[in-house]
């Protein structure tokens, strides 16, 4: 066992993972506008340009794309030279792409700029989720749930801050000042951040968390039908959530009730208003929340609970969702347990395959979000063909398969794989005794 100095003791000290912690949940959220904030900016890029929304929006596309696909890159990377210089050089790359943004005068410039803005967002993204896998061994599913709240809770403080701005100065003054601001709040954290000085321990042992004793690399986890079996439910769950993420505000307007004011908590809105933006913020609690829970009553389980309820909130939706009521906490309902696959999938993948590639591992899961958005177009064919009954269809069909895989083939497959390699551990340790 490695001696630690007493430097490294102090640095390791209890108080040390929750700054660690902090730090990644602060670099999320400086990276959650290049998402969130962009349907700010799409007409406005219009209204100067006039390229037409749907070209502005390949820009989107692109960004999402680079942004998950490059993640194993980045994270190989981070497990090999830590994550200081990962997260440096992302908020150079995000600040870089939001001052392309303000100069753009064409639209290869503009998509020139979302390659690179996916590029430093993806850089964050998978080292502070890898970060505090590595950082939280016993609280996977907590930690990386916080992480990925940050990624919407830095759109909801800093959205009206930003249209003020397009409105009072223009969206090229806002692209620079956010830009600039976001990069440097990154770049400045960057050197906060860093990975164990040893290997933190399990401490406790819970039948309802197994986890693995051996660091398993990214060749070897892709090797194995757990890792696939995750891959496939990842991809269900994310692309019914990134369907009705996109069809939301049709779906509304065909139900006839985006405009009908709803009174709640002593404000009155128009119902899709209030729709998106208690989705915005369930969907930043889910993701903390339902990691506690699964730190608590296992992985698989949560997992099955969480996907039978989005279920079970779109065939509410769909049968009583013109009433605008329904339809406001149907959605609600069904974005707070949606973005929980952004914390319970690493925390799952960290259990089964250890910490020391964790950012790797978890990196290599999260493209499944990419492959989910491929198939996000289906959702648009499917309601022009047969109506949005098709749509909540195809919905529900996903979450319950995903659920039933939870507990009726993940669960029992990583017992088994884990049971197996605890028998492989003890039987080399056994030999080495004897040697």
């Amino acid at each position: 066992m490695e001696r630690q100095t007493a430097r490294e003791a102090a640095q390791d000290a209890p108080s040390a993972k929750w700054w660690q912690l902090a730090f990644g949940v602060l670099c999320m959220a400086m990276i959650a506008n290049l998402q969130y904030g962009w349907t700010l900016f799409v007409d406005p890029i219009d209204q100067t340009h006039h390229w037409g929304r749907a070209a502005i929006q390949l820009a989107f596309t692109i960004f999402v794309a680079t942004e998950t696909w490059l993640v194993p890159v980045e994270t190989w990377f981070v497990d090999r030279y830590g994550p200081k210089i990962v997260v440096c050089f992302g908020g150079v790359m995000i600040a870089l792409s939001w001052v392309l943004n303000a100069y753009a005068d064409s639209l290869f410039l503009l998509y020139t700029a979302a390659v690179i803005g996916g590029i430093g967002a993806g850089s964050v993204y998978g080292t502070c989720v890898g970060n505090a896998l590595k950082w939280f061994p016993d609280r996977r599913g907590l930690a990386a749930g916080a992480t990925a709240a940050g990624f919407g809770a830095g759109a909801a403080v800093t959205v009206v801050p930003i249209a003020k701005m397009i409105a009072a100065h223009g969206y090229e003054q806002a692209f620079l000042t956010f830009g600039l601001g976001q990069g440097l709040v990154v770049v400045a954290l960057s050197f906060l951040l860093r990975k164990p000085s040893v290997a933190v321990p399990v401490k406790r042992k819970s039948l309802r968390l197994p986890q693995t004793r051996v660091d398993r690399t990214p060749k070897q986890a892709v090797r194995t039908p757990v890792f696939w079996t995750m891959y496939a439910m990842f991809v269900m769950v994310a692309s019914g959530g990134l369907m009705a993420a996109a069809q939301i505000g049709p779906i509304a307007h065909d139900f006839h009730v985006a405009d009908v004011p709803v009174s709640l908590f002593g404000l009155q809105m128009a119902a899709l208003t209030l729709a998106i933006s208690l989705d915005r913020i369930l969907d930043g609690f889910g993701r903390p929340f339902f990691g506690w829970v699964s730190d608590t009553i296992g992985r698989e389980n949560t997992m099955f609970i969480a996907f039978t309820i989005a279920a079970t909130a779109c065939l509410v939706m769909y049968g009583y969702g013109r009433n605008p009521y329904v339809f406001v906490f149907a959605t609600a309902a069904y974005f707070a347990v949606f973005g929980e696959i952004y914390s319970l999938f690493p925390a799952t993948c960290g259990d089964t395959f250890g910490s020391k590639y964790a950012a790797s591992n978890a990196g290599l899961l999260y493209t499944a979000k990419g492959t989910a958005a491929f198939l996000v177009p289906m959702a648009s064919l499917l309601s022009a063909a047969y109506g949005w009954s098709a749509v909540f269809a195809l919905i529900i069909a996903l979450n319950i398969t995903a659920a039933a895989l939870a507990v009726f083939v993940l669960k029992p497959l990583r017992r088994r794989y884990l049971a197996a390699e605890a028998e492989t551990v003890e039987a080399a340790e056994a030999t080495v005794r004897l040697a």
